[in-house]
């Protein structure tokens, strides 16, 4: 086997290697952005859902639908807070 084969060899498993890393780190921002996604949803959902328990008792409740629920989603904290200042505000 001559030298310029197995420099080949290694060239091809260091551009494979590369590519895998450059596949790795284009998929990895994604996910991140969807957990950050995901734990403000949880947060938003569990101060929605703390707010219509607590707030019955006095009178201050935020339904919860398929508007309320893509907002706290989308928005997680602040997004309750802007529903809770919106329907207790009509």
């Amino acid at each position: 086997m001559d030298f310029g084969l197995e420099a080949g060899i290694f060239l091809a498993y260091a551009a494979g290697l590369f590519l895998i890393y450059i596949f790795g780190r284009l998929l990895i921002v994604p996910v991140k952005m969807l957990l950050k996604l995901l734990a403000s949803s949880v947060a938003g959902g569990v101060i929605l859902l703390l707010i219509n328990a607590a707030g019955g008792i006095i009178g201050i409740m935020i339904p919860v639908n398929i508007v309320t629920a893509a907002v706290t989603g989308v928005l997680g904290v602040p997004g309750v807070l802007a529903l809770l200042i919106y329907f207790n505000a009509i």
